[in-house]
């Protein structure tokens, strides 16, 4: 037998959601005969060891991005770090270089990390934001996105390239100089027929230290909220745990078959307005109410779209009030968009030599 091409697979280290969106591209991979390699940081990789245990795991140098507590200062703190994150990105390039070597790769996956790329073998950039939201320095950041872009021979977009999408501006643009292709919507999460057990789920990601600040402001405001909550914290740690206070019944994190499981169980879901948040909605046809991350214009673009198109409510951190919840019921919620795309003819850039 063949020995399996082996594919390096890399999500950003930045919430939860590059990871896990990246979880069906690894299976679909395996599926067709490849051999995936995972390179990542932090708790991306982590969450990626989890879920698949018996594949190569290797560790890439972190972007150090801190994030600041303040949202107003969001952009700010990120702007004054670009230079650290150019020098990141260029030891990145260097370690992938040698692991490409080491490791035999004949293909890489990068989900927005973007120095993992080789001249010598096929790379595939994957990203929903083609331009990068940062208010009146977007044309600024979008353009520093696409020259990345533009190192990598293929760039797929995980959403429908057609009206309605998921994604609006941040994944469409008029002639591109690069390689784009519509994957459609990835989500590892499939829609069950199970009985309702819980009234609302509510699920944390993205990085702190807003995420704790969110999981601090939730506990407070769904003591009061009537009817049975799951609650997802969205804290990768070595064991599971489970608590329960009152209606609310905490886990500090879930495997892809619980949160699976929990999904299908909850009636209504309360959660970030994150892309791969957004994809898994709509593969489960869910009705939801959403936070943005505060000072994160992709979130709040997104979050702002959805209510305008009447399908999702939302509402910002500081402000939000359980009776906000009661607004679900108003709106359309999200639905399965369909994709026809194959991912034989995806890989088929990585068939050719």
């Amino acid at each position: 037998m063949q020995d399996r091409k082996r594919i390096l697979v890399a999500p950003l280290n930045w919430g939860l959601g590059h990871a896990t969106r990246c979880i069906p591209i690894i299976e679909a991979l395996e599926n067709h005969g490849f051999e995936p390699v995972i390179a990542s940081d932090g708790i991306a990789l982590a969450l990626l060891r989890k879920e698949f245990p018996s594949l190569t795991a290797l560790e890439l140098p972190s972007y150090q991005i801190e994030y600041a507590k303040n949202g107003a200062f969001f952009k700010l703190k990120l702007i004054t770090q670009i230079p650290n994150m150019i020098k990141a990105v260029r030891r990145e390039n260097k370690m992938v270089q040698e692991l490409v070597e080491k490791h035999n790769i004949h293909g890489i996956i990068s989900d927005n990390r973007l120095g993992v790329f080789s001249k010598k073998i096929p790379s595939v950039f994957v990203t929903h934001q083609l331009n990068v939201l940062t208010g009146n320095t977007t044309w600024f950041t979008s353009k520093i996105h696409q020259m990345f872009i533009k190192k990598y021979n293929e760039c797929w977009v995980p959403d429908v390239q057609t009206s309605p999408n998921l994604s609006g501006k941040l994944g469409h643009i008029e002639g591109s100089e690069f390689k784009v292709k519509y994957i459609g919507p990835l989500s590892r999460l499939h829609r069950k027929p199970m009985e309702k057990k819980y009234d609302l789920m509510a699920i944390l990601s993205g990085p702190e230290p807003q995420r704790t600040m969110l999981e601090e402001k939730l506990s407070n405001e769904l003591k009061h909220y009537k009817g049975k909550i799951i609650f997802v914290k969205g804290i990768v740690e070595p064991e599971e745990k489970i608590t329960v206070e009152d209606n609310i019944t905490f886990y500090n994190f879930m495997n892809t078959a619980a949160l699976e499981q929990a999904f299908n169980e909850s009636d209504q879901v309360l959660c970030r307005s994150g892309y791969t948040t957004i994809m898994d909605l709509a593969q489960l046809g869910k009705k939801a109410f959403f936070i943005p991350t505060p000072g994160q214009y992709e979130q709040e673009y997104l979050a702002h779209k959805l209510k305008k198109t009447g399908l999702v409510p939302y509402a910002r951190q500081h402000s939000f009030k359980v009776e906000d919840l009661e607004k679900i019921s108003l709106y359309k919620g999200l639905k399965n968009l369909g994709n026809d795309m194959r991912w034989k003819d995806l890989f088929g850039l990585f068939k050719s030599e």
